[in-house]
Formats: C-alpha cells, sequence, structure tokens
C-alpha cells in the first residue's frame, strides 16, 4: 500500500471510531439518519465544487489506474467519514459555537497538511473558502437535527429522505464502475472520460434519488408494484442512454445490477420514509449530553 494511502486511512478510522461513539451513546437510529442526512447534503456540494468545477484534487494512491477515480476515493475519505461525522458529533450532543471553532481550526490544519505532504492539491479553491463554509455545513446538522428527532411529513420529510438517500445511491452507482470498470458515461462534457462519467453519474443519482423519494410516498394499493416500476424505470432510462450514445457498458451483468439496486434503494426509501414519519425518538435521544 501506498504512503498516501495511510493518511486518508487514518482519517477514515478515525471518523469511524468517532461515529461509532456517537451510535453507542444515543443508541438512536435517528443520528443514523443525521449522518446519512449530512453526508448527502455534502454530496450535493461536491457534484458541484468538486465534480463540474474541478475546485481540488486528491492522491490516495488507491486506485492506480485511473487517477480520477482515485481522487474520488480520496473525496470519499472527506465527504463520507470526516465532515458527516463531526457534523454529526456536533449537531447530537449539541455543541457550541466554541467547539465548531474549535474543529473548523482543525479541518483547516489538515487541510495544509495534506497539501503540504503532496497528497492533496488546490486547483481554484483555497483554505479560507473550507474555513467560511464549514461553520454554515455544522449549523445546517443542527438545524437538521432539530427536524429528525422528531415525526417529519410534507416538504421538509422529502427533503430529508432524499439527504438520506444520497450517499446510498451515490455509492452503489459509482462504486463498481470505479473499481470494476462496469461502465462509462460520455455526454461530451469534459476530455477525460473518468470525469465525464463521474460528473454524469452524480446526476444520474441525483435524479435517481428524487424518483425514489417520489415513489416511496405515493400511495398504491400494492406496494410490489412500486419495485416493478422503478425496475422498468431504471431498464428504460439505461435504454434510451445507450440509444443516444451516452451509455457504454463493459460488463455482462452492468443492467442487471442497476436494475436491482433499483429495487433495493427503493425498499430502503419506503422503509426510512415511514420511520421519518412516524418516529418515535428514542429514550437515548431524549437525554443528550451537554456541552
Amino acid at each position: 500500500m501506498h504512503i498516501n494511502s495511510y493518511w486518508y486511512l487514518g482519517l477514515g478510522v478515525l471518523s469511524l471510531i468517532l461515529l461509532i461513539y456517537v451510535f453507542i451513546k444515543t443508541r438512536s437510529v435517528r443520528s443514523l439518519f443525521l449522518y446519512l442526512s449530512m453526508v448527502g447534503l455534502g454530496f450535493m456540494i461536491e457534484a458541484v465544487i468538486y465534480n463540474f468545477l474541478h475546485s481540488y484534487q486528491y492522491y490516495p494512491k488507491f486506485i492506480k489506474t485511473d487517477s480520477f477515480y482515485d481522487s474520488n476515493m480520496g473525496a470519499i475519505a472527506s465527504n463520507v467519514f470526516a465532515l458527516p461525522v463531526v457534523a454529526t458529533f456536533i449537531a447530537t450532543f449539541r455543541k457550541n459555537w466554541i467547539w465548531i471553532l474549535f474543529f473548523v481550526s482543525l479541518f483547516a490544519c489538515i487541510e495544509w497538511l495534506f497539501l503540504k505532504l503532496n497528497i492533496y492539491s488546490h486547483n481554484w479553491w483555497r483554505i479560507a473558502f473550507t474555513a467560511i463554509g464549514l461553520p454554515f455545513y455544522f449549523y445546517t446538522a443542527k438545524f437538521l437535527h432539530q427536524k429528525i428527532m422528531l415525526p417529519l411529513n410534507g416538504i421538509t420529510h422529502s427533503i430529508v429522505l432524499f439527504f438520506i438517500l444520497g450517499p446510498i445511491s451515490g455509492n452503489l452507482h459509482i462504486s463498481p464502475i470505479m473499481l470494476f470498470g462496469s461502465r462509462h458515461y460520455l455526454p461530451g462534457w469534459f476530455d477525460d472520460p473518468a470525469e465525464d462519467t463521474t460528473a454524469f453519474a452524480a446526476i444520474f443519482y441525483l435524479c435517481a434519488c428524487l424518483f425514489y423519494v417520489v415513489v416511496a410516498k405515493l400511495k398504491w394499493k400494492f406496494e410490489w408494484m412500486k419495485y416493478v416500476f422503478a425496475a422498468l424505470c431504471m431498464w428504460l432510462a439505461n435504454f434510451i442512454l445507450k440509444k443516444v450514445g451516452i451509455l457504454h457498458s463493459y460488463v455482462w451483468w452492468d443492467l442487471s445490477y442497476y436494475i436491482l439496486i433499483s429495487i433495493v434503494i427503493l425498499k430502503i426509501a419506503i422503509m426510512i420514509s415511514k420511520q421519518l414519519t412516524i418516529g418515535p425518538i428514542s429514550k437515548g435521544a431524549r437525554h443528550l449530553p451537554g456541552n
């Protein structure tokens, strides 16, 4: 394993330990919902500044065959582990502005260290942008925590469900592409096929999440019809993308995989949707530690 990888693994492991601590202390599935929501929000931000605007580049050296997919793996260490875990910790335990200032400073120092180690680089991004943006991210976690700890309905329910499904749908969508080269999306936005694929995959999974939210909330007499509908829509989307020359598949199981995950994610969406609607708030979540 390359030395770069250990830095990213270390960041991921420390974040995972903190996440486990949060779950042990709260013993509430709502903490998991908040964590996933913050990952989903982070994914949406990254889709703009990283995928399309090329703000920075990671060098974790996990994937040796493609530098852009390797950079995506570095983004996962930041946006699936470090940032959303800390945001969940701050919101769940109701930490004040001093804690927020501490973690903003910590992440700014980590970013500076990664730059000095040449395992991460800026294009147009600056550490100051991180320091300015993180307080908004952490206070958003506090706001979402207040909402998630209560039964949800209406537009708030839909937004939270959309955020929660984001990391589930996004990771299941892009992982076989990066790890097995199962497909490419070539809309012609960028010269590098990996950049083209990553950017289009982000749009694809976000649209898919919106679809899952809508279908999960529909009142149908027979629930199994929703899964058939989801599978048919996924098949149709792939068929159209192939016909127009955007989608290029390279393995025999590619289409079957995406049809299967559409059913799985919809099932998860329906289950989480019910949990968000009916509660309850766990005993552990009612008596959270103070600052």
